[in-house]
């Protein structure tokens, strides 16, 4: 069976996606490509500004991968439009959590610590709703990147959280990066929280492995 590749925009993504796929994929073979330049750029330059070096990228690491994930919500639009000329499936690591999402309720709070990943998180809840009404409402998690860059994991995950916890009237709250998955497990909250690695490691091997 041929490997799933991982495009991260962050090395603190590669053991995450690691511990996802011993506990729930065992035997299942990932390779991990970092590349924190293109974050970098997409946040100054806007994320199709990364296309053609996304593209030279993808299409060196990802010789004989059965699919491509890429975990950085920022760039994955602009990732997944490239699956034609790559030849080969590429999805977002967000897809299937904004899916789930949509199903979960009308009313939809989208936390992310970035500002540039706000509008690729609700564009692509409005994709996954189609015909039905959603209200989005996003929120900035303010203090919690500069955390997370100086490598206060802890102190990251905690402003994630704080802030989810204060998510009133709402049907569902979306983590909409990666990085913030491990704050789910702190917010004391009612509002059901969703995060994208495990939903997205799963749908990205069965993607892989579908004919």
């Amino acid at each position: 069976m041929t490997d799933l590749l991982l495009l991260h925009t962050s090395p603190v993504h590669v053991p995450v996606f690691d511990a996802l796929r011993d506990r729930n994929h065992p035997g299942a073979v990932l390779r991990h490509l970092v590349a924190p330049e293109l974050l970098e750029r997409a946040r100054t330059e806007g994320p199709e500004s990364v296309a053609p070096a996304l593209r030279g990228l993808l299409a060196e690491a990802g010789a004989g991968a059965g699919a491509v994930l890429v975990t950085c919500s920022t760039i994955g639009a602009t990732a997944e439009s490239l699956a034609p000329a790559l030849g080969v499936p590429v999805l977002r690591v967000d897809r299937p959590m904004a899916a789930a999402a949509v199903r979960a309720g009308a009313r939809i709070a989208v936390l992310a610590a970035v500002e540039s990943t706000l509008s690729p998180t609700g564009e692509l809840l409005v994709e996954e709703a189609g015909e039905r009404p959603v209200s989005i409402r996003t929120h900035l998690v303010a203090g919690a990147w500069e955390r997370f860059e100086a490598g206060d994991t802890a102190g990251y995950l905690a402003r994630v959280a704080e802030v989810a916890g204060s998510v009133t009237e709402a049907d569902v709250i979306v983590l909409a990066q990666a990085s913030m998955a491990g704050a789910a497990d702190l917010v004391t909250g009612t509002v059901p929280v969703l995060s994208s690695p495990a939903p997205g490691l799963a749908a990205g091997l069965a993607m892989r492995s579908a004919p």
